[in-house]
C-alpha cells in the first residue's frame, strides 16, 4: 500500500495528522470476522455476526484509546454537533441517531463514519473535527459545507484542513445519467465516459466551504486488492464497512 505523504501507514491502517487533529481510515485487516465479512467489519447493519462486530469496534476503540461518535447513516446531509457523551454512542446504541457525519469538540471522543465505496473524509480545525460520510447524494445535497459549518459551531478557529480517505475512485465509478447530471455544474473536469471522480468533486466543494489545505490519499475501494477494502459494488452488496475516525490531537 504506498501512500501519498503526508499519510503514513499505522499498523493496517492509513493515519494522517493535520493540525489540531488526526485521523485513521481503518482497512479490513485484523478483526475477528469472517466469510465476505473478513475481518475487521465494524458495521453492525451487515448480515455479520454481531458479537464479532462489537468486538472488532472494542478493539479499535482500545487500540486508539478513544470513544467513537456515529449514527445510523441514510445518504444524507445531517451532521451532528457531539457536546457531549451520549448514549447513542455506546457500542451498541438499541437507536442509533439518523446522521451521515459527526463533528466534535471534545478530548477524547472521536467521529466515526462507515464506508464501503463513499468517501469518508476528515475535517480538522483548531478545536474541533468533523467525519463526513460522503457519497454522490451527500455530496449533491451540501454535506461538506454542513460539516465545515459544524466545526465553526463546535468552536474551531482558524484555517481548517482535510483528508479524504479510501473509496470508489475515478477508475471504476460508473454511474447513470441521474448522478452525472447531479454534477454538471462541475463540469467535464470529474468526468471521465459514464465515470465520475468522486474525489475532485470533494476536493472542490471543500475549497468551496473554505477549507485551505486538502489532502487525497487516492487509494480506490474498487480495484484496490480485495483484502484490504471493502467495496459494495466489488462484493456484489455482501460486504462489510470500514471506518473513518477523527479526533483532537
Amino acid at each position: 500500500m504506498i501512500l501519498p505523504a503526508p499519510f503514513r501507514a499505522a499498523g493496517d491502517h492509513l493515519q494522517i495528522d493535520l493540525p489540531g487533529g488526526r485521523a485513521i481510515f481503518t482497512t479490513r485487516r485484523g478483526g475477528h470476522s469472517t466469510g465476505p465479512y473478513a475481518s475487521l467489519n465494524l458495521g453492525f447493519l451487515t448480515d455479520d455476526r454481531p458479537d464479532d462486530v462489537a468486538r472488532n469496534r472494542a478493539h479499535l476503540a482500545g487500540q486508539l484509546g478513544v470513544t467513537f461518535a456515529y449514527g445510523r447513516q441514510v445518504h444524507g446531509t445531517v451532521v451532528r454537533r457531539v457536546s457531549a457523551h451520549s448514549p447513542a454512542d455506546a457500542p451498541r446504541p438499541p437507536d442509533p441517531v439518523e446522521a451521515d457525519g459527526q463533528a466534535a469538540a471534545l478530548a477524547g471522543v472521536a467521529p466515526m463514519v462507515l464506508t464501503a465505496d463513499c468517501l469518508p473524509i476528515a475535517v480538522i480545525g483548531d478545536g474541533a473535527v468533523a467525519m463526513l460520510h460522503a457519497g454522490w447524494r451527500g455530496l449533491a445535497g451540501g454535506v461538506l459545507d454542513e460539516g465545515v459549518r459544524a466545526l465553526r459551531e463546535l468552536g474551531a478557529t482558524g484555517p481548517l484542513a482535510a483528508a479524504i480517505g479510501p473509496g470508489a475512485g475515478p477508475c471504476c465509478y460508473e454511474v447513470g445519467d441521474e448522478v452525472r447530471a447531479a454534477f454538471s455544474d462541475h463540469g467535464d473536469e470529474v468526468r471521465r465516459g459514464r465515470r465520475l471522480d468522486l474525489p475532485a468533486i470533494a476536493r472542490r466543494e471543500l475549497e468551496q466551504a473554505g477549507v485551505e489545505e486538502i489532502h487525497d490519499c487516492g487509494l480506490c475501494t474498487i480495484c484496490s486488492e480485495t483484502s484490504l477494502f471493502y467495496s459494495h459494488r466489488r462484493d456484489h452488496g455482501v460486504t462489510g464497512r470500514q471506518a473513518g475516525i477523527a479526533w483532537l490531537s
